[in-house]
């Protein structure tokens, strides 16, 4: 393999992305219900969540508990202002409001956030069939009081959506080879502050 041949087949990517996205701009969208989801403000409707846009991308996080879709939020949070820039986002999780917030603050994210609780939106919604609770992303679209899935994508090690997959090809390393943490710190063997009350 050459750097020829690598340029050649990133080509190839970028072709098969153009064509991809040409594809999805062609879905029929489909209508759905305007379903009911929890914040810390109250109860909410997925027309709510578009606050006067006519697009809303809703990311589909498994929780708290998961590494790989913190990974996800970490690097779509940065991206934050560009896509609310052109649409309205928000980031869905079965997870309690409070819950929610509290997790959010600790990594500084800046979504909109609203629980599903796990109900009939994201058995229904799911960007997965048959599994209620993947990673993914939704794209909606309204028309007055009307909403239509336009399309979706499931989150998975490798994906088109978190650049820390590419990051690490460059270095050799596919995404079986790396797992994400909540936090990068190691204890070291002695704590010059006598290492007392240490949270891990």
């Amino acid at each position: 393999m050459t750097d020829k041949d690598i340029t050649d087949l990133e080509k190839q990517i970028a072709e098969l992305t153009t064509t991809l996205n040409e594809a999805r701009s062609k879905l029929t969208p489909v209508p759905v219900p305007d379903y009911r989801f929890q914040t810390l403000e109250g109860k909410v409707s997925l027309l709510d969540l578009f606050g006067g846009r006519d697009v809303l991308l809703a990311i589909h996080n498994m929780g708290q508990g998961c590494r790989y879709c913190t990974l996800w939020a970490d690097g779509f949070n940065g991206l934050l202002p560009h896509l609310e820039s052109t649409m309205a986002v928000v980031l869905l999780s079965r997870d309690p409001p409070a819950l929610q917030r509290d997790f959010a603050g600790s990594r500084n994210w800046r979504f909109r956030l609203a629980s599903h609780g796990g109900g009939d939106y994201i058995s229904e919604q799911t960007v997965m069939s048959g599994v209620d609770n993947m990673p993914g992303a939704v794209v909606y679209k309204r028309s007055d009081d009307r909403v239509f899935r336009w399309s979706s994508a499931v989150f998975g090690p490798g994906d088109l959506y978190c650049s820390m997959w590419n990051l690490l090809g460059l270095a050799g390393l596919g995404g079986d080879a790396w797992t994400p943490q909540f936090r990068y710190w190691t204890r070291p063997e002695q704590l010059d502050d006598g290492g007392e009350n240490v949270i891990d």
